[in-house]
């Protein structure tokens, strides 16, 4: 942080003197200013801020890993036809339905990077601004669950509701009582990775969030059981399933992949 108020992201620096030596991370060489022009006590706090939310972020992953995933529920009532003959399981989780086909969808954990090619910019205001991005990504290219219509139709059996005990589904955080959220989210898949939303912010505050959200539309059909239906074919791709609760995307996700443009079984 500058004492004009302009400022450089930097992978490392060090005050040799009267002089600073850095590596920027904008134009990927090490370079040298006065050490009189830094603000020592505003660079200071932007690391203090930037290393808070850090390990806020570490924290809230680290417990939803550590989470203890019981054993599913099986005394739901499976009677609840979904098709013609066709009845979901028993227990807790998202299905996805294929004509007569019934597929359990498992979740996945997705992880939060930060994109490192986002680069500080000089600004000219009075107050330095930092912004940073993170990326909410699926370890891998492709799912394992794959999905051969463009038209599926998918049922999420949740336990009732239950203060005494926990449910199989992972979540972040427990929702309200409206029901669940979800939101269908067509994966970007970028490497070995497919990427889920952006989350942009500056010193530790989210200001928004991209996601490639597919209209579908919500059905509670019984109690603690809720169907989602397309508006819409499914192109070939990467997709998940993903929960917004009320402190954001459920970390947890039903990842799946559409092979084939294989039409949508037809209803009787």
């Amino acid at each position: 942080m500058l004492k004009d108020g302009n400022f450089q992201l930097v992978r490392e620096y060090e005050r040799k003197g009267d002089r600073v030596r850095y590596y920027s991370l904008e134009r990927a060489s090490w370079e040298e200013i006065p050490a009189a022009m830094v603000d020592w006590d505003a660079t200071s706090k932007a690391q203090a801020d930037s290393d808070k939310a850090s390990e806020a972020l570490l924290g809230k992953i680290h417990a939803q890993e550590e989470a203890t995933k019981v054993d599913t529920v099986l005394d739901v009532d499976a009677s609840l036809q979904v098709a013609p003959g066709v009845f979901l399981p028993p227990g807790e989780g998202m299905f996805a339905i294929e004509g007569r086909s019934v597929t359990p969808i498992a979740q996945v954990g997705s992880q939060v990077k930060t994109d490192k090619k986002t680069f500080l910019k000089q600004v000219l205001s009075p107050i330095p601004v930092v912004p940073g991005k993170r990326n909410v990504e699926i370890p891998g290219p492709k799912a394992k669950t794959r999905i051969n219509t463009s038209g599926p139709e998918f049922y999420l059996r949740e336990a009732p509701p239950d203060p005494d005990r926990d449910s199989s589904v992972y979540k972040s955080s427990r929702p309200g009582e409206s029901g669940p959220e979800v939101e269908l989210v067509r994966a970007t898949v970028k490497g070995n990775k497919r990427q889920l939303e952006s989350i942009r912010s500056i010193f530790g505050q989210d200001l928004s969030t991209e996601r490639n959200s597919i209209a579908i539309q919500r059905w509670e059909i019984a109690a603690t059981v809720y169907r989602f239906t397309l508006g819409e074919p499914l192109p070939p791709g990467e997709y998940a399933l993903a929960e917004i609760l009320p402190d954001g995307m459920n970390l947890y996700v039903w990842d799946f992949g559409v092979d084939g443009t294989a039409p949508s079984p037809a209803k009787k």
